[in-house]
């Protein structure tokens, strides 16, 4: 059988996930009353559950990660504004509608990680100084790095340059859960020095469609109506927030196995790969590899693990990439490690 590691967005909802469907109740979210809220009782829900647990006021269910950030940062820009994204941020590379020239014509002013892989506070202080930006984007965890998390006391450090240029701070907390996870805190103790944030369910929780941005009443309300705009209105959508609200009461604790199991292919991998080049550290579910000294290309490689049974993901140009996640066992992370070994071997 294959070992799929390209993304956590394979989790599969048990039958215990979707039963919640079954019993839902449901409504026409797209019929908003005087408390600005759908009149979808499970939606609603959801997004209370959610604005708890990240510390907001409020939540929006959103069909995806990519228009859960583009709401939230629309809803402290418009077209044109200059915003600080990190140069390999998500949002940036692959998401694009904010900074497309066709679209929102963002100006993108990108900052740098430091030596421990997460954002650079002083070139950051630097930046918003300069470009007179008043939206810091960060991504937490961070992806194409290899899932590195900003600590706490690192975010309270962000926060407080924000502040000092009158910034306000968007996250893409798509791994969030796996970052609090990592840091051993609650989701909140992080969301706590931000002002909106994109948590997705249908990553590492296991639900099968949709994210949540969090943030003020205001500030969703606001999101709201560009949802609205993007075509991102639903109706009887609790049928996507049952398995969320499922996913976020019964799956946040086991985001610790996604964590030991990356970390297991890793030390299975550590100082004995010869060609391949590993991140310093594994610090939540995401491995990377570098295969630029290799001989072979990244698509090349993935190629080559798929005819030995392991299905993994190129990522920027010259990495591949491993995501661990409900449904891979510590077995699977062992044999990961043994098929990388192998084709380091032979390559």
């Amino acid at each position: 059988m294959m070992i799929d590691l390209r993304s956590d967005t394979l989790t599969m909802p048990d039958e215990s996930m979707l039963q919640t469907i079954m019993t839902a109740r449901l409504g026409d979210d797209g019929r908003v009353g005087a408390d600005g809220r759908g009149e979808d009782l499970t939606i609603n829900a959801l997004e209370d559950l959610t604005a708890e647990l990240t510390g907001m006021e409020a939540g929006l269910l959103c069909p995806t990660g990519t228009m859960g950030n583009t709401c939230g940062v629309l809803s402290w820009c418009k077209a044109g504004d200059k915003v600080l994204v990190h140069e390999q941020q998500h949002l940036l590379l692959t998401e694009k509608f904010l900074f497309d020239e066709q679209y929102c014509r963002m100006i993108p002013v990108k900052y740098a990680m430091n030596e421990k892989n997460t954002p650079d506070v002083e070139q950051i202080d630097k930046l918003l100084a300069e470009s007179g930006a008043k939206l810091l984007c960060l991504e937490n965890t961070h992806n194409f790095s290899g899932g590195y998390v900003i600590p706490v006391e690192e975010m309270a450090r962000l926060r407080a340059v924000a502040d000092k240029h009158g910034a306000h701070i968007h996250m893409d907390g798509a791994r969030l859960f796996h970052a609090a996870a990592a840091l051993g805190v609650e989701a909140r103790e992080i969301t706590r020095y931000v002002d909106s944030v994109m948590v997705c369910i249908s990553k590492g929780i296991g639900a099968p469609v949709g994210s949540v941005l969090c943030s003020t009443k205001a500030q969703i309300a606001k999101a709201r109506e560009i949802r609205k705009v993007l075509g991102g209105g639903m109706r009887q959508a609790g049928v996507i927030a049952a398995p969320g609200i499922y996913a976020l009461q019964h799956n946040l604790q086991r985001m610790r196995e996604d964590i030991a199991n990356a970390r297991l292919t890793a030390s299975l991998l550590r100082g004995r790969l010869r060609k391949l080049t590993m991140q310093d550290e594994v610090q939540s579910n995401i491995l990377v590899l570098d295969v630029s000294k290799a001989g072979v290309s990244p698509a090349e490689f993935c190629a080559m693990a798929e005819a030995r049974g392991l299905l993994i993901k190129t990522v920027l140009q010259t990495c591949v990439r491993l995501v661990y996640y409900k449904g891979i066992g510590s077995e699977d992370a062992r044999r990961a490690a043994e098929i990388i070994l192998e084709l380091d071997a032979a390559i």
